[in-house]
């Protein structure tokens, strides 16, 4: 069994120290997290599961927070 990459990230520069190859598996164990939460609590599914990669990839690219990242969802 492997281990739980998304124990270990409490900061975007704990991200970035992952290989590229470890993102699709944190990316399935955000997926995970979101689904449990949102089947105990109320909240909105979808739009949630559309963004995981690309939050992803956004934090691993750019240094955030020193690089700020403004979201539109307008």
């Amino acid at each position: 069994m492997q281990k739980r990459l998304l124990d270990h990230i409490n900061f975007p520069k704990d991200l970035r120290q992952l290989d590229p190859e470890q993102l699709p598996q944190l990316a399935k164990e955000l997926r995970d997290f979101i689904i449990t939460i949102v089947a105990t609590k109320e909240g909105h599914l979808g739009a949630s599961l559309g963004v995981i990669e690309l939050t992803l990839a956004l934090h691993y690219v750019f240094d955030t927070p020193h690089d700020q990242l403004i979201w539109d969802v307008g």
